[in-house]
């Protein structure tokens, strides 16, 4: 399972998120700096509203939504990337998942103490990028050494390895993070990813604020959104970990109420669940019939028998077709026998790549 680590300066929220995904008290959040040593791991469900409808259709009570994984990992400080603070086990961490959710303290309070004496939301993120970058670099300056030797003896690959490593490293020395390395080809984007640099991981910034901001944008958020779109070319969330927590121990109509009472639509909490799911490259596709609905994650891009082994290798092995309908077309005809009725159902052989929202049966023999 793909899995996305959530990281940020101390105190800014991360643990108290991290309850507020989970439903769960497994993170200890606490007024100081490292109270998350050991990184808590938490399969959060995806929230998706089209399950409730198919579940209709097919006469069935039970649900099974998709998952993925987060990762509170401890609090980074300057200096990190020279084992200040944390610094060699958070970087470590980090570079075990595939994709940040960086927590970012937007939100003034006088009892809740910021490791840096004020809050600053892009000078935070600065700190982190900073740490990350310096990593990089030296993780890049080793490789480049590794390859010019390799390169010497006319190895293709090192030579090609020399030149992009000469690149990234400019990039990453201008204090740019790997991931906008402009003008990347598909190969050496390939070949970008096989250097495992922490930069070049996909990152979305979750904005915490104060309940009394949850559906407005403060200052501290707009100066956020524009930073991380022009300088890491990266989405933004707002959430109250706070308020999400506290919402996270009601029943979901409770939680519903309370929000509409606040003047909101939405949990911050499941926009940002939903945002780091597409943010990891994963979407869903449906199987429906009297035993269950359920959402199934696939990552981008899978053929048809690869999406047949998310649900059990023997259906990948054995694929002869899949019988898929797109949800929009099942739901406008509102039966299977409806949908059928009208053509939507289509046979689609080993090459055709699922799409988000495919409702599928597979046929397959073992």
């Amino acid at each position: 399972m793909l899995k996305a680590g959530i990281v940020g300066l101390p105190n800014v929220g991360k643990s108290t998120l991290f309850n507020a995904l989970t439903r769960s008290r497994k993170a200890e959040a606490a007024n100081y700096p490292f109270c998350t040593i050991e990184p808590n791991v938490g399969v959060v469900e995806v929230p998706d509203s089209r399950l409730a409808p198919l579940a209709k259709i097919a006469k069935t009570n039970v649900i099974i939504p998709a998952a993925v994984e987060f990762v509170d990992i401890a609090g980074l400080v300057a200096g990190a990337s020279k084992g200040e603070g944390l610094g060699n086990k958070f970087l470590a961490n980090i570079r075990e998942v595939d994709a940040i959710v960086e927590v970012v303290r937007c939100f003034d309070d006088d009892d809740i103490l910021h490791s840096m004496g004020s809050v600053d939301p892009i000078r935070d993120i600065e700190v982190i990028s900073t740490e990350l970058v310096l990593s990089d670099m030296q993780s890049c300056e080793k490789q480049l050494e590794t390859n010019v030797r390799k390169a010497k003896g006319q190895d293709k690959e090192a030579i090609k390895n020399v030149e992009l490593l000469k690149r990234l490293i400019a990039h990453l020395d201008s204090g740019k993070p790997a991931i906008t390395l402009p003008d990347l080809s598909d190969e050496d984007a390939a070949r970008v990813k096989s250097f495992f640099l922490l930069t070049s991981k996909p990152v979305i910034y979750a904005c915490n604020v104060a309940e009394s901001d949850i559906g407005s944008k403060n200052d501290y958020v707009k100066k956020v959104e524009q930073f991380a779109k022009a300088e890491h070319n990266a989405g933004t969330v707002v959430i109250s970990a706070r308020l999400e927590e506290e919402l996270s121990s009601l029943s979901p109509e409770e939680a519903s109420e309370y929000l509409r009472e606040l003047g909101v639509e939405g949990s911050g909490v499941s926009e940002l669940i939903r945002e780091t799911y597409d943010l990891l490259g994963l979407a869903s596709f449906f199987t429906a019939g009297e035993k269950e609905a359920r959402a199934w994650t696939f990552v981008k891009g899978m053929t048809a028998p690869q999406c047949a082994g998310v649900i059990h290798t023997d259906f990948e092995k054995g694929f002869i077709k899949a019988e898929v309908v797109s949800y929009g077309d099942l739901i406008s005809a509102g039966s299977v026998a409806h949908a059928r009725e009208a053509g939507k159902y289509r046979l689609e052989g080993r090459d055709y790549v699922f799409q988000d929202g495919d409702v599928a049966l597979f046929r397959f023999n073992v």
